[in-house]
């Protein structure tokens, strides 16, 4: 039962995303007043791809633990 949970809450997390606009008032200010808005698509893009990091090594972390866990976990059982 608690695989099918953590599945529904991994997919709800992964699919179920809304769109961000990730700007500042003065950064948005500048980049509307440009035409065309290819710097403000650029820089948007740039501040989603910085916000993922923070994530990844969090989850690089976590493995760690997990990992070192499970090996303690099966030294315990030898």
């Amino acid at each position: 039962m608690k695989i099918k949970t953590l599945l529904l809450v991994i997919f709800v997390f992964l699919f179920a995303t809304i769109s961000a606009e990730a700007q500042c008032a003065m950064c948005r200010a500048v980049l509307e007043s440009e035409e065309g808005g290819q710097t403000a698509k650029g820089i948007n893009n740039g501040i989603v791809y910085l916000m993922i990091f923070p994530y990844l090594l969090m989850a690089g972390i976590g493995f760690a633990i997990y990992r070192s866990r499970k090996k303690a976990r099966e030294n315990d059982l030898i």
